[in-house]
């Protein structure tokens, strides 16, 4: 089935921004997505909306069906994703309010399946080139369109994804700040490496929603922040993926398509 070619994969807040939308339920070989895929028109554009966390925010980050919620969006027909997404800010410039545009990204998850070849019809070990999780052409887009509706955007940076539930300790939050790395968040992997498996371009476009605990004697970081942040974000977030959409090409020629060539 081909219903739509861009996914958006996010917060319940991001239902508004489709037309005509209806919803489809699809079975996966790795059991339901988070929710029914919601399908509707974006600029033009064909979408279907996966709310990650399900509508009742019913699962926790280390919970989430990764691998049936990238397996039904391809197979609605979907070959680019966006995914907004809350994090903390690690370094001192950032504020909450202000987007991140990553590229690279780093693993401290423990325990999530993330890859489709663990068991393969006797092919043996698979393996995906990763070197730049997101996709470059998405990247672009996702940055223009910010610096043109003025929003407070950095483009590249890595997202250092941790297992939660909990949120880092001062100590943690320090270390991840000395590497350099930009900001950190729950949800982002195995997300992007699933989908690089499927041959879809994954953007990350991150939200800074808090500044983590230990970067500069920080206050301790609490969901209802995060939550609050993200909520009063929404409708201009919402706003911003209506013009990502429409600015996406309708023909792929990156190569996350190519990454993985099997023989």
């Amino acid at each position: 089935m081909a219903a739509a070619d861009i996914g958006v994969i996010g917060g319940s807040g991001f239902y508004e921004f489709l037309d005509d939308a209806e919803e489809i339920e699809l079975e996966t070989p790795y059991g339901p997505p988070s929710d029914p895929l919601v399908l509707g028109t974006v600029a033009g554009r064909r979408v279907a909306f996966l709310p990650r966390h399900g509508r009742d925010h019913r699962f926790p980050p280390h919970r989430i069906p990764y691998r049936a919620n990238l397996w039904a969006l391809r197979a609605a027909g979907v070959q680019q994703v966006l995914a907004p997404c809350a994090v903390g800010g690690l370094q001192p410039t950032q504020a909450p309010g202000d987007l991140v545009v990553p590229d690279q990204l780093v693993d401290r998850t423990s325990g999530r399946p993330q890859t489709y070849h663990d068991d393969w019809s006797g092919r043996g070990a698979v393996h995906v080139s990763f070197a730049d999780p997101y996709c470059p052409t998405g990247r672009r887009v996702a940055v223009e369109t910010a610096r043109a509706a003025e929003w407070p955007v950095t483009d590249g940076g890595t997202m250092v994804v941790v297992e939660g539930p909990r949120f880092s300790t001062r100590a943690e939050s320090e270390w991840y700040s000395g590497q350099g790395w930009s900001v950190i968040n729950m949800t982002g992997h195995p997300e992007a490496v699933l989908a690089r498996e499927l041959k879809l371009c994954y953007t990350a476009i991150a939200l800074v929603t808090d500044l983590d605990a230990g970067v500069h004697g920080g206050a301790e970081v609490s969901q209802e922040e995060i939550f609050t942040v993200f909520a009063e974000k929404t409708a201009a977030l919402r706003s911003l993926l209506h013009d990502v959409v429409g600015a996406l090409p309708t023909e792929r020629r990156c190569g996350c398509a190519h990454d993985l060539e099997l023989p």
